[in-house]
């Protein structure tokens, strides 16, 4: 098993993070684990955590991370689900410890079992209430295990389970998300479902069941991110043109979703980022 570590200091404290791809059996539904450590003097450090195109599971094994966002009040959560949402979120936290689990929409579905629609609803949603009762005693068998590579194989075997007991996604749904995926978003909605022989209806019910958002919220996700990743490369391209790659009508399209999306303009994110890729400042 083949993990990065990252190490970094600095007024921000000590931070390290170790990055491990799952097990390839799990592709598709298992994008990476991200151990994580941030240790600071005190001081209290927020973070812009922006939407994503995929679901996020934190499992804690320190302090609680004060988690909100513009619709939410900051409040205390230990392990938790945050779903796709077209909203994004501001973390505060002093000490963090844990790992992060990035999935596909599809398969958290898997793994959870429930309507992402109605995990949608909600900015983040406490782990038990996806995983029971047993969720616990899995972030307390990752937390005593010898350490990341070890923890990582443990999700390897526990998400593999799951894994093999679940239905599978339904076939037009993984198709539909696939082809949103390929085209970064651009392609309508229209057309989608005429590239599947359904209607905007049906394609809409089978989101909400297996996805979470509706389709178009959902390549609006995915253009999003696209557009994120073009200004983390910082290839200098003019945001006009990272605008009109990325499938927006011009710039001031793009302005308006990172505001609703990421809660800041283009230029303040990038100016924004913390070194190392450990996130987003928040004023």
């Amino acid at each position: 098993m083949e993990s990065s570590v990252i190490r970094h200091e600095s007024e921000l404290g000590r931070l390290e993070r170790v990055e491990c791809r799952a097990d390839p059996r799990l592709y598709g539904i298992v994008h990476r684990y991200c151990g994580y450590f941030h240790e600071t003097d005190g001081q209290v450090v927020r973070r812009r955590e922006i939407a994503q195109a995929q679901v996020t599971i934190i499992l804690g094994f320190g302090p609680p991370l004060r988690v909100g966002g513009s619709r939410f009040e900051l409040a205390e959560q230990h392990s938790f689900v945050a779903p796709l949402s077209d909203s994004y979120a501001i973390t505060e936290h002093q000490a963090l410890h844990g790992i992060q689990i990035d999935l596909s929409p599809l398969g958290a579905h898997m793994l959870f079992g429930v309507s992402m629609h109605e995990l949608s609803q909600h900015l983040v949603v406490p782990l038990e209430d996806v995983l029971g009762r047993g969720a616990r005693e899995l972030v307390g068998r990752l937390y005593d295990a010898p350490g990341w590579e070890a923890r990582f194989a443990l999700l390897d075997r526990y998400i593999g389970r799951r894994a093999q007991e679940a239905r599978r996604p339904s076939p037009d749904v993984a198709r539909a998300w696939q082809r949103l995926i390929d085209t970064g978003g651009r392609l309508r909605i229209g057309d989608l479902a005429c590239e599947l022989g359904c209607s905007r209806r049906h394609l809409a019910a089978r989101f909400a069941e297996q996805i979470g958002p509706p389709p178009k919220t959902a390549a609006r996700l995915v253009r999003f991110r696209q557009a994120v990743r073009r200004l983390e490369r910082d290839d200098g391209s003019r945001f006009a043109e990272i605008a009109q790659d990325c499938g927006y009508y011009d710039q001031a399209h793009l302005n308006r979703d990172f505001r609703e999306l990421g809660g800041t303009t283009p230029g303040e994110l990038i100016a924004s980022m913390l070194p190392e890729g450990f996130g987003v400042a928040a004023e």
